[in-house]
This record gives C-alpha cells, sequence and structure tokens, in this order.
C-alpha cells in the first residue's frame, strides 16, 4: 500500500498545446506512422448512443506521451489503416473499461485487436472501490476532470473546443497511469490475473448489428402479457423501430417501453382511448396517434405470440452453480476484490453446466482463463464434484 500513497501524491502537468484534429487522409496516414512507432498508445472512443438510430463511433482519441490526436472517423472514409495498429501484439493499447469501445470498433470497423491494457481491469483486480475514470484520476494524480460532455452529441460538427478538450483528457492521463497500475499489480502478484483478462477483452464479440426481432420480449421484461397484448406490443414496437429509423433517433426518443407496454395492455381502439392510456401531448399526438392505433388493429389480427418457456434448469446444475458462487464470493472477500475478478460469470455457468469429472475437462472449459485453472482448478474441481 506505501506504493499507492507515494504515487497518488505526484502530479502530471496538464496539457498545454491543443489536440491534432485530423480530418483529412493525408494527415491521417501520417498520424497513423506515428502512433505505430510508439510501443504504448492510450485509446478512448465517443460515440452518440443518445442521439442516433444506429450508433456510430465518432470520435477517436489517441496519446502517445508526446502528441494528443483526435481522428474524426465521419469525415474520413477509411480507417482501415488503424488495423495493423489495433492487431500488433508488439504496441500496447491503453483503454479505461476497454470493452464498450472495443465492441464499437469492432463493429463500425471491423477491427482486430491484441495487447490491450485496460485500466478500470486493473483498478477492479487492484482492489480499488471507485474505478469510473474521473474517480482514478482524481485518486492517482490530485485532477478533478470535467465529465460534463459525457453524454454531449458527439455526432454533432463541428465540435466546440470545450468538448475537444474534454475528449483529450480521456487519454492524456492513460498511459502514465498504466504505468502505476502496472507496477501496482506486480507488487501484489496479480498482473498475470490482469493480463489474461486483457486478453479476452481482445476476443469480445462485437454482437449482432441488426435489430433483434424479439424485441418486445426485451420490452415486455418479466410483465405478465397474454398472447394478443404479446402479438400488439410486437407491431408498437416495429412501429416506433420504424420511425426512429426514419429520423435518426434512437427508439427510447421516440416512445418508452412502458408507454408501449402500457399501450399492448389497454388496448385502445379511439383517440380517446389513446390519450387516456398514454397521456401524448397534443404534439406526440399528431405525431404517432394513427401508427399507435394501426399498429394495434394489425396486433389484434395477428396471431398470438407467446414466449417461449424456458426449462426448468438441472437440479445439479444449480448445485454446482451455487457451490461455485459461495466459493467466489468468498474467495473474493479475502483477496478484497469484487467476486467475478475471482471467476468470470460466462467461465463459472459453463463449469456448473458441464460439470467436469476431470482435469483435461476442466481446463478445456477453463482454456481462456489458464492463469485461473492453475491457482483455482483443483478448488473448482472439488467443489463440482462434491
Amino acid at each position: 500500500m506505501g506504493y499507492n500513497i507515494a504515487m497518488s501524491s505526484m502530479t502530471i502537468a496538464p496539457p498545454t498545446t491543443p489536440p491534432v484534429w485530423i480530418e483529412h487522409p493525408n494527415l491521417f496516414t501520417k498520424v497513423v506512422a506515428d502512433l505505430c512507432r510508439h510501443p504504448v498508445v492510450a485509446v478512448d472512443t465517443e460515440s452518440n448512443s443518445l442521439f442516433a438510430y444506429r450508433e456510430q463511433v465518432c470520435l477517436i482519441q489517441f496519446s502517445t506521451g508526446e502528441n494528443d490526436f483526435l481522428v474524426d472517423p465521419l469525415s474520413l472514409a477509411d480507417l482501415s489503416a488503424l488495423e495493423p495498429l489495433f492487431a500488433d501484439p508488439t504496441i500496447e493499447k491503453v483503454f479505461h473499461a476497454a470493452e464498450y469501445d472495443v465492441i464499437c470498433l469492432k463493429r463500425d470497423f471491423g477491427f482486430h485487436f491484441a495487447n490491450l491494457f485496460d485500466t478500470m481491469v486493473a483498478s477492479r483486480i487492484l482492489g480499488r472501490t471507485a474505478v469510473g475514470l474521473a474517480g482514478v484520476i482524481e485518486k492517482e494524480f490530485g485532477v478533478a476532470l470535467d465529465k460534463r460532455y459525457q453524454r454531449a452529441n458527439w455526432g454533432a460538427r463541428p465540435l466546440a473546443a470545450a468538448m475537444l478538450a474534454y475528449a483529450r483528457l480521456d487519454t492524456y492521463y492513460l498511459i502514465d497511469l498504466r504505468q502505476r497500475l502496472k507496477a501496482a499489480l506486480e507488487q501484489m502478484n496479480r498482473l498475470a490475473l490482469a493480463e489474461e483478462d486483457f486478453r479476452r477483452l481482445c476476443d469480445i464479440s462485437a454482437g449482432p448489428s441488426d435489430p433483434d426481432p424479439s424485441t418486445w420480449l426485451r420490452v415486455a421484461a418479466g410483465q405478465d402479457l397474454t398472447a394478443q397484448q404479446a402479438a400488439i406490443l410486437d407491431e408498437l414496437c416495429r412501429y416506433r423501430d420504424q420511425r426512429a429509423r426514419s429520423v435518426d433517433l434512437p427508439v427510447f426518443k421516440i416512445l418508452s417501453n412502458q408507454m408501449l407496454v402500457s399501450i399492448a395492455t389497454s388496448c385502445p381502439r379511439t383517440l380517446q382511448d389513446l390519450v387516456h392510456v398514454t397521456g401524448l401531448n397534443g404534439r406526440q399526438l399528431e405525431r404517432h396517434a394513427d401508427g399507435l392505433l394501426s399498429a394495434v388493429q394489425r396486433g389484434l389480427q395477428a396471431p398470438p405470440l407467446h414466449r417461449t418457456a424456458m426449462p426448468r434448469p438441472d437440479e445439479r446444475f444449480l448445485n454446482r452453480l451455487d457451490r461455485l458462487k459461495s466459493w467466489r464470493k468468498h474467495t473474493g472477500e479475502d483477496w478484497g476484490v469484487e467476486s467475478d475478478v475471482i471467476l468470470p460469470r460466462d467461465v463459472m455457468e459453463a463449469l456448473a453446466h458441464a460439470g467436469p469429472r476431470r482435469p483435461e475437462e476442466l481446463a478445456e472449459l477453463m482454456a481462456s482463463v489458464p492463469w485461473r485453472l492453475q491457482k483455482f482448478g483443483d478448488q473448482i474441481l472439488s467443489l463440482i464434484n462434491r
């Protein structure tokens, strides 16, 4: 702990020159070449999920310790020159909370990743409780980051100077932060565990790009709907999605999930019924009344929809899962970390489902977490076969 106290008293000078804005291909090519000569590069992204039907990466920030670059994907038609940088195993890419950035970069540009360092993951493995970027930076450097633009519209152009300064600071401190956290991980003999999770981040899936046809199931959540109400809700979701697509807004800015459920369960047939159910104001009624009432009618004429009955979990699976949960919770308490640091949920559930009986079966299921296999494998196998 002495390391953390000593290091956190040190400060880093704030930037004195503006970041380099990149929107032209020639400059972009030069900047990518400059990035590739550095062994460690800090990276962050900004997207427009609160302002567009299909979220997209609107800004990519890089810091090298020498310069800070802001790359504008909305102006550059081809960002493929960044692929070798992200995929190069000899260049470490430092993110904070990399999962979302990696998913977005894979989804929008098809990039592949190798050699990441995630300062949030590192902080969690060290047992830190405040792991947001602002909290970590303030603890380590005594600098209070202004997060007012966290939910800003990064798809707007031009971006205000204050937004550019904000974006730049998301990577400005990351390389120095990585140095401190890596030293702390080494001091606590947890670097190998962190590197295991960094490798898992490289392999994370970008997920589907098209809307989920079973959106109504998520919108309904755990609410009790009849099969016909479910069909109505499905049509209402389709209407909302079509409107959101046409005006390029996220679906929640068109109509809320709860409003759709209220309409589906009350099944309004007239404008007066619709007003009574939803409380829509005049402008909303002008925009949506006809579409919503038409969706209700289509739902009434559609075949009823039923939730697929989930099979009852096997008792042996549940017992194994309970034992693993209890073990990782107590082990996490001993280590001073959250339980999923000890064993990621996906690995835990795979082990509980499969119930491996032999070391080689366990090794196959824990292939993505070899450090944990070596550290905890005997305990896990004993728990599963109790």
